[in-house]
């Protein structure tokens, strides 16, 4: 079945739309979402599927607030790592239940991690086990302050509209 002109434009940046939408309200419903587009409830669902089934959406997830649960101190971890152990490294750092993320990056480093912590014995207990692995052959560890910005995400450009 061919689309008309119309139906193109309506769709055309819905994936988009819908994207938005969510990060607006990651709780909304496919009927809300539906009416906020413009579109069925249907197109939704389906346009919904197509982005999650692409791995464009990965999931639903709260934004926690891990201060008010007295993780008060969030600490971003440097290490220079012998090439080999990287994966292994950032596959362990992955393991630990208190770190956020965990990058393989360039520059002087080869791995960054953020980490929050209930205080800084926490991080130190953490800091001092990475310490002991052979395969770590630097590190710097920086304590967060004040945090500007958070688990920011934003919206996506749909372009001329």
């Amino acid at each position: 079945m061919v689309e008309s002109v119309a139906e193109c434009m309506t769709y055309e940046h819905l994936d988009v739309r819908l994207v938005n939408e969510l990060l607006g309200d990651g709780r909304a419903s496919l009927r809300s979402l539906a009416d906020d587009l413009d579109v069925s409830v249907t197109t939704v669902s389906n346009h919904l599927q197509t982005l999650e089934d692409q791995g464009v959406i990965e999931g639903y997830t709260p934004v926690v607030n891990y201060d008010e649960l007295g993780y008060d101190v969030t600490a971003i971890l440097q290490l220079k790592v012998e090439g080999g152990a990287l994966p292994d490294i950032t596959d362990r750092l992955r393991g630990h239940k208190q770190m956020v993320s965990v990058y393989e990056v360039t520059g002087d480093y080869d791995v960054v991690a953020v980490g929050k912590f209930t205080d800084t014995d926490d991080m130190n207990a953490l800091i001092k086990e990475l310490l002991s692995d052979a395969d770590i052959k630097e590190s710097s560890t920086s304590v967060v302050l004040n945090a500007a910005a958070e688990n920011e995400q934003f919206e996506l450009d749909a372009g001329d509209e």
